[in-house]
């Protein structure tokens, strides 16, 4: 997360979006250019009232348990990269 990936990357959570499965719908069934799709589905946020403290912890956790990673590397990494994507910006 230190760096930008060569791939495109969910805008509300940071994940690399490298096969098409990966992004998110909108609306009308098409692909989000945007959000993955554990972020966004049928044009819509699956989670709208997350926070982005709430969403920091998730990855953090989510991170943790697939890369084994140390949570507070992680924590540093996220807390400086997931408040630069687009939909904590609004």
């Amino acid at each position: 997360m230190s760096t930008t990936p060569d791939v495109p990357f969910c805008q509300s959570c940071g994940m690399p979006m490298e096969k098409p499965e990966d992004f998110g719908a909108t609306a009308k069934g098409g692909r989000s250019a945007d959000y993955c799709r554990f972020c966004y589905k049928a044009g819509r946020f699956t989670e709208p009232d997350i926070t982005l403290d709430q969403m920091i912890d998730r990855v953090v956790g989510l991170m943790s348990r697939m890369e084994g990673i140390d949570e507070a590397q992680i924590r540093e990494m996220a807390g400086s990269f997931i408040p630069s994507l687009k939909r904590w910006h609004s």
